[in-house]
């Protein structure tokens, strides 16, 4: 029995190292469906192994990835799974990757054609954030914020709600992509804004005297010192039709500037009129502009379809902590009858990225929400078409080199959202993007937990929970 075995490994390994793949194969005149589907993609030379299931109902699967100067092999039985050093090895050597997948009938072997996926030199920041929340809509369950080593599989906790029951903690922003600069939402008791530099943590009530709600929806200033937030009295509603599940709509909401330097709000009558909802702020990252959407105000929730936003920008001084006297309209719902979010503009300010739906301001909930371009220097603005599905895609930032986006799509199964990574070319084009790959393949279709406001990042976040908990357990600053 033990030399059966043995001749049976020696078999395998002279199979591998001879041939390198199956031979007298019958080819087939169609790609391999995998999932994730990574068929055709490009993907920086710095990220974990692409690995993947076959669905088909082959017994044995094996796959060939050639590089120009190099190649490596896997196979399994229903996972591909890449050995992790010889993957990077095989990035770092070339940019163009053709991947050949076989599979083992009980009879055969089958060559599906072979794909390709191109390596781009421009390098992508080195982690990702997001806040991984499991669904719900009138409690808290479990949430955290983590952060993900792109160019491998290892995921580590920056703070999340174990520590603090019935907290919820959202909304994290970065300066600049900057993982030393960070703020986040803690809600529920003890709750407040935090923000923390380097690995020190302080806490600040967000829900200042003068305003009617809570810091939200955040945006740094470039220089460190300005935090735009949203303030939104919001409420949501359920749809009865199978298409749409939830309603998240605002009854008012403005915008306004946090300094943190002097612990003050700074605000403007522009972006805090009761005839108008603003929201979504968003600093230019030469820190001349604030961008945010606005809609006539209407009575809420009967005219909730009624609300579409405008794309806007007013000028900032960020020395004197002013705003300009004008409202410049970029993106008008009298040309698109739709409604824009999350304007989100890129490093070297040539592009604005935003999401386009038919009304409102929560679009991570509608199927009809597209990725939009818009290019600074023209005005003009169309479909990133091939980022896009029929599902929907929602928030989104940009890498700091401005040539990588990270998005939220629900293309998978139109339940959970879950990062997509894009390459966006010097002419703000996109091609074909790809979910952020896992370890195991079927990862995402045992997992029961979103992916929100996934955010690059230029390292590791490397505050403790015992600086957060001191924070929490504080007084905090009250806001002037």
């Amino acid at each position: 029995m033990i030399m059966r075995y043995i001749f049976l490994i020696f078999i395998a390994v002279l199979f591998v190292s001879c041939t390198g793949k199956p031979q007298n194969a019958k080819p087939l005149n169609e790609y391999p469906d995998i999932f994730p589907d990574y068929t055709f993609v490009t993907i920086p030379s710095k990220i974990a192994p692409l690995n993947f299931e076959v669905k088909d109902d082959g017994k044995r699967f094996f796959v060939l990835v050639e590089g120009e100067s190099s190649s490596i092999t896997a196979s399994g039985k229903r996972f591909i799974q890449f050995s992790e050093r010889k993957w990077q090895k095989l990035l770092a050597e070339n940019n163009l990757l053709t991947f050949t997948v076989w599979s083992k009938s009980s009879k055969e072997w089958m060559q599906y054609k072979p794909f390709d996926v191109s390596v781009k030199t421009e390098p992508v920041d080195s982690y990702l954030t997001y806040r991984r929340i499991a669904p719900g809509y009138q409690v808290w369950s479990s949430m955290g914020i983590y952060q993900r080593e792109l160019s491998s599989f290892r995921e580590d906790e920056i703070v999340s709600n174990r520590l603090f029951p019935g907290s919820c903690v959202n909304c994290h922003a970065f300066n600049s992509n900057d993982a030393n600069s960070m703020m986040f939402h803690l809600r529920g008791n003890n709750g407040g804004t935090y923000f923390v530099s380097d690995t020190s943590v302080f806490k600040v009530n967000s829900k200042p005297e003068q305003l009617y709600s809570g810091f939200q929806y955040p945006y740094w200033h470039p220089s460190g010192q300005y935090v735009a937030f949203s303030i939104n009295n919001t409420a949501q509603a359920f749809h009865a039709v199978a298409d749409k599940r939830i309603e998240v709509f605002d009854s008012e909401s403005d915008v306004v500037v946090y300094d943190v330097h002097n612990n003050k709000v700074v605000a403007t009558p522009l972006l805090m009129s009761g005839e108008w909802f603003e929201t979504f702020p968003s600093f230019s990252p030469d820190g001349m502009y604030l961008y945010f959407c606005t809609s006539k105000a209407t009575p809420m929730p009967e005219n909730y379809k009624e609300v579409k936003y405008n794309l806007c920008r007013i000028a900032f001084d960020a020395k004197t902590g002013t705003f300009g006297q004008e409202v410049d309209t970029l993106v008008r719902v009298a040309d698109t009858n739709m409604s824009v979010t999350f304007p989100r503009i890129s490093p070297d300010c040539k592009w604005l990225l935003f999401t386009l739906s038919d009304y409102g301001n929560f679009s991570i909930w509608h199927p009809e929400a597209d990725l939009y371009m818009l290019n600074l220097e023209t005005g003009e603005y169309c479909p990133l078409e091939a980022a896009n599905s029929e599902d929907t895609e929602s928030y989104h930032s940009w890498s700091s080199n401005s040539r990588w986006v990270v998005f939220s799509s629900r293309r998978v199964n139109g339940l959970y959202t879950m990062p997509y990574i894009v390459y966006i070319n010097e002419h703000g084009e996109a091609e074909k993007p790809f979910l952020l790959p896992q370890k195991s393949p079927d990862y995402y279709k045992n997992s029961f937990y979103s992916f929100n406001i996934p955010e690059f990042v230029n390292g590791k976040v490397n505050v403790s929970v015992r600086n957060i908990e001191n924070a929490f357990n504080s007084e905090g600053l009250k806001v002037k």
